[in-house]
């Protein structure tokens, strides 16, 4: 696939030409507004809605005593986890609408339809809410203690799962006999997905057919959940997923307000409309990462690991489900690319009177590396030995391929000391000690972060998914491609259109591409898990041969050849020696002719997820008179298998690796011991801006996997796996310089400073 210059969405995009779910017109739409609890834990005594549906322009107030009215039940992603006692953990039920109690500040609990959006807002204040406050729990430790209040009453000890792998007691028995051993506690904050577009969702009635349009980064499943959820004939819905400005797995699975709409449209016969504000995200939208890890790593006296054993505490929110699961599905990730011969791994998910978590950007994957990479360092500090050589005596050599793990992931493929060495070569990792001497010459504590990273894409692990593509020409030479993928601002269409103009071997202009439609794209995985080229790429590639397949039958018709005598090129089929050719276009006209439309059809389902892998490479100097911490420098080095844009490769890079530095730098969540939410403005949470980030340098190491026909790995969590890890390491690095033993992010001004004052005064 030859490269392009620029996207073909970006002259659409830039220029205001977007189409997003709240750009839709809807005339005579009623708007929504929530009223949501004030509360973290309490009982609901009592809702009066009398004066709220008198208001001017009112049309109805809903509760959760309309809900059970339709026979609405719980809706939430279903969970399915075997403890290790054999125990089977379940979701905890979700009304719609919280009834008897509210779990969290922000928890929906009536909501008004009226006919303008500052209406409802108006009668969202008026409803007379009566609430019984009880204690609340917030921190994981404390949810976990005996007597700590309850948010479920059915669940002991706040317990929403318990999963296990590895042998727990024979690592610790390892552990135990190394020569050395580090033990760590490394807690990853909680974040917002701090998307440019707030959740929104629209719902009409079109005849007999009801249309959804929600800002969602896999509508089928959104569909599923809605036909499950009420009951409605699958032929009499549509979902459609527009621009999406930014998902990173938030805006997936039956999210609730946007359920409540649909629920809503149908229960009025009306259209209805709704668009998250900024304070809706932060109360309500489901959170990222909160995980509480605790670390083991052990090493003979040569420096060779020997155990490595990760408990990690979950705050999974008030609600646990199929949402919560990112720490299990790619616990894997511990592992590292090292041959640690004992790991054994420990998830417990706890509930907590907080919103929910769910799957944000590297899902599991980025604090998986940050748990082996974090307590590599504290390694080599622990026994005097560069990180680098540590690293490196313990990596999985290339002739280990495919590599059979004690834990969970086995690689296909992987040549890691090779990363290794470029990512040095490309930090240029011998001239630190001189960079590090004219920062300190300034006055400034500069330091060096190395992740090693790797994921499962394309996945999930075990049970790779299925997706779909179709390819089509029409008569008038138009191909049109419908992917079962969804691109929420990746640059899949560019991707996918680029992919097909080249199997075809025709130039990529007039080509229509088609995503996000359940009414033309009935099936497919969506977005998320770095799956889109891995999966639906493949699948538009068997699509395309399925497409020639069928034009190669209609060209031996017209030309009266066998078909063993035509040969492809250049979008012709011509009759080998001679100059007799028919091209693509006229026999998209003799199959429309025939009423069979030139059209391949195409799915595809790996044997097995791939796995991208990187070196990545942070520098960062702090002041210690403010404790402002800066990124100097960064550079990644991936193998993402074979790269078939250099350009969008690198932009997901970008983006991750923001995401990971975002949160080590500012980014978390932050909640007061009575659950109120501390951070609900942009205000108070602070996501990084374009001079917070230095230029990212990006290069590649192309190692093809076999599990797939393009050879790809994946890149759309590569920057956040590797910048979080490589980000924690070098503000830890500079300030253990300083004396700092202990340091969790983020590294706001104010807690590096602190910490830089504590270890002055010993």
């Amino acid at each position: 696939m030859s490269e392009r210059k620029g996207r073909i969405e970006d002259q659409r995009l830039v220029t205001g030409q977007g189409r997003y779910t709240d750009d839709i017109a809807e005339p005579g739409a009623l708007s929504v507004a929530f009223l949501r609890s004030p509360h973290a834990a309490a009982r609901v005594v009592g809702l009066d809605t009398t004066a709220a549906k008198a208001m001017p322009g009112v049309h109805a107030v809903l509760t959760a005593a309309d809900l059970a009215a339709d026979g609405v039940g719980p809706v939430q992603a279903p969970l399915n986890v075997e403890g290790p006692d054999g125990h089977k953990w379940h979701a905890v039920p979700r009304t719609l609408l919280a009834s008897d109690r509210v779990r969290f500040v922000g928890e929906p609990v009536a909501m008004v339809l009226a006919e303008t959006r500052e209406a409802a807002m108006d009668a969202a204040e008026a409803i007379e809410a009566e609430f019984d406050e009880v204690d609340a729990v917030v921190d994981v430790r404390a949810a976990m203690e005996e007597g700590a209040p309850a948010v479920f009453d059915e669940r002991p000890g706040n317990v929403g799962y318990v999963w296990e792998r590895g042998d727990w007691e024979k690592a610790g028995a390892a552990l135990a006999a190394s020569a050395h051993r580090v033990s760590i506690t490394v807690p990853v904050s909680r974040v917002n997905a701090a998307a440019m577009e707030p959740r929104t969702a629209n719902a009409r009635r079109e005849g007999e057919t009801w249309v959804f349009h929600v800002s969602h980064q896999a509508p089928q499943s959104m569909k599923d959940a809605l036909v499950k959820a009420f009951g409605v004939p699958a032929e009499a819905l549509r979902v459609v997923a527009g621009d999406v400005g930014g998902s990173f797995g938030m805006k997936a699975g039956p999210l609730r307000e946007e359920m409540l709409i649909f629920w809503a449209a149908r229960r009025l016969d009306r259209a209805v409309r709704w668009r998250a504000d900024r304070t809706d995200d932060f109360l309500a939208d489901e959170g990222g990462r909160d995980v509480l890890m605790e670390v083991e790593l052990g090493l003979d006296a040569e420096g060779i690991f020997t155990a490595e054993r990760v408990r990690m505490l979950q705050n999974v929110g008030a609600y646990v489900s199929a949402r919560s699961l990112p720490p299990v599905l790619n616990f894997g990730g511990v592992a590292g690319v090292y041959r640690t011969p004992v790991i054994a791994g420990r998830v417990v998910a706890v509930m907590t009177n907080t919103a929910p978590v769910a799957p944000y950007r590297g899902a599991g994957r980025p604090e998986a590396t940050l748990a082996i990479e974090r307590a590599v360092d504290e390694a080599a500090r622990l026994i005097g030995m560069d990180p680098v050589t540590l690293r490196r005596k313990n990596l999985i050599p290339p002739e280990a391929m495919p590599w059979r793990s004690p834990f969970l992931f086995d690689y296909d493929v992987g040549e890691f000391e090779r990363v290794l060495d470029a990512g040095i070569a490309q930090a240029d990792l011998a001239g630190f000690a001189a960079r590090r001497a004219e920062s300190e010459a300034r006055g400034k504590l500069r330091g060096l972060g190395l992740a090693l990273c790797i994921e499962a894409a394309g996945g999930p692990y075990g049970t790779p998914g299925r997706d779909f593509a179709d390819v089509a020409l029409s008569e008038d030479g138009t191909v049109t491609v419908l992917t079962g993928a969804f691109d929420a601002g990746q640059g899949l269409e560019t991707a996918m259109v680029d992919l097909v103009a080249g199997a075809l071997g025709i130039s990529a202009d007039g080509f229509r591409y088609v995503q996000g439609d359940t009414a033309n794209v009935p099936r497919g995985k969506g977005m998320g898990g770095s799956s889109a080229m891995i999966v639906g790429g493949s699948a538009a590639l068997d699509a395309v041969d399925k497409l020639l397949l069928q034009a190669k039958a209609l060209a031996s018709d017209e030309l009266e050849a066998a078909q063993d005598d035509l040969e492809y090129e250049s979008g012709a089929f011509r009759v080998v020696g001679t100059d007799r050719a028919v091209d693509l276009a006229r026999l998209a006209r003799v199959a429309s002719e025939k009423g069979t439309p030139l059209r391949g059809s195409g799915d595809f389902q790996p044997k097995e997820a791939t796995f991208p892998n990187g070196c990545h490479v942070c520098e960062v100097e702090v002041d210690p008179e403010t404790g402002l911490t800066q990124v100097v420098s960064y550079r990644a080095i991936e193998d993402i298998g074979r790269v078939l844009n250099t350009q969008l490769a690198e932009g997901q890079i970008h983006g991750g690796v923001a995401q990971g530095l975002g949160q080590v730098l500012m980014e978390e969540m932050r909640f007061g011991a009575d659950g109120q939410v501390l951070s609900a403005s942009y205000m108070d949470y602070a996501i990084p801006r374009a001079d917070d980030m230095p230029p990212v340098t990006c290069g590649f190491v192309e190692i093809d996997t076999e599990l797939n026909p393009l050879k790809v790995k994946g890149v759309g969590e590569a920057g956040s796996v590797g910048g979080l890890a490589a980000g924690m390491n070098a503000v830890c690095d500079a300030l253990a310089s300083a004396g700092v033993t202990a340091f969790d992010m983020p590294a706001s001004p104010s807690r590096v400073w602190e910490a830089l004052n504590a270890a002055r005064a010993g």
